[in-house]
């Protein structure tokens, strides 16, 4: 049996176990990066009528360093490509008013072809606003163009926590059909959930199409030739569904082959292919 303890003494071990509970709760740190979450509502934001940022390509060289800088390397980027990324003229060169990325049949460091991939990273990062580029994309199996964006700082950790928009993919082998997806923590591809719209455009490596994304506070809608495509909205959940409030930069790239690029294979004859960008330009949202 226990001895019983006075009611003074009852009320001194009361407190002093009461003690380490009280600090710990005033000593947990709150992450500012990770907001609790809340409903959001669609205050049909707008956009400015001027860009912010863009580049209309209307110079001659390698493409602007003020704007882009590039990703470099061939270890298959995630997805087990097989090209090389350069900051070479042969593969990212800007002439007659238009930026063209070449994938090119050649060995680099061990990788059969050599391409390039632009980003915007430190030199145009962007929390919402109107996302336009006006493309031709490259044709044949083994190709893999995208415009796309990543999180800056990656906040919520590494992918698909912190989250990724593609704003077009296009894979050589399924000609013309033209994808718009988002992937976070909730929404991805690994876990069979992943979100996003296709369709067929004609003449899509013929002729230079508009695609874009218009990301709001509430949804990221997603438009090819200003068409509405794709809406993927807000649910108020948190960050495991929309990583979407950090700060994001964009990508240009050609790949080839990979682990969707290269499901059919490569044809090897369609060498030296072209992925060209008439331009890219920016557009502020207007707060409200």
């Amino acid at each position: 049996m226990k001895p019983q303890l006075s009611a003074f003494k009852t009320l001194v071990y009361l407190f002093i176990g009461l003690l380490p509970l009280s600090c710990a709760g005033q000593s947990e740190p709150v992450n500012p990066n990770i907001p609790p979450p809340i409903p959001i509502k669609d205050l049909g934001w707008e956009f400015e009528d001027h860009a912010i940022w863009k580049d209309e390509f209307d110079y001659t060289g390698l493409p602007d360093p003020q704007k882009w800088g590039y990703d470099l390397g061939g270890d298959g980027w995630g997805n087990n490509e097989l090209q090389f990324y350069t900051n070479n003229l042969s593969n990212a060169e800007v002439k007659d008013g238009v930026l063209t990325i070449t994938a090119r049949k050649e060995e680099r460091e061990g990788n059969r072809f050599t391409s390039a991939r632009l980003v915007s990273k430190n030199k145009g990062d962007f929390l919402y606003g109107r996302f336009e580029v006006k493309a031709r994309l490259p044709v044949g199996k083994g190709t893999w163009p995208a415009i796309w964006m990543l999180p800056t700082d990656w906040e919520y950790g590494g992918w698909p926590e912190s989250g990724e928009i593609d704003i077009m993919e296009h894979v050589g082998y399924d000609q013309d059909r033209v994808h718009i997806t988002v992937h976070t923590e909730s929404y991805n591809h690994k876990k069979g959930t992943q979100v996003g719209k296709n369709k067929l455009v004609n003449h899509a490596s013929q002729a230079f199409h508009l695609y874009r994304v218009d990301w709001t506070p509430y949804a990221i809608r997603g438009y090819i030739d200003d068409k509405l495509l794709f809406t993927f909205t807000n649910e108020g959940s948190g960050y495991a569904s929309w990583p979407f409030d950090k700060k994001f930069h964009l990508l240009l790239n050609l790949a080839i082959g990979g682990d969707w690029g290269g499901t059919e294979g490569i044809d090897e004859t369609i060498f030296p292919a072209t992925f060209k960008i008439d331009y890219v330009r920016v557009y502020k949202m207007i707060e409200k």
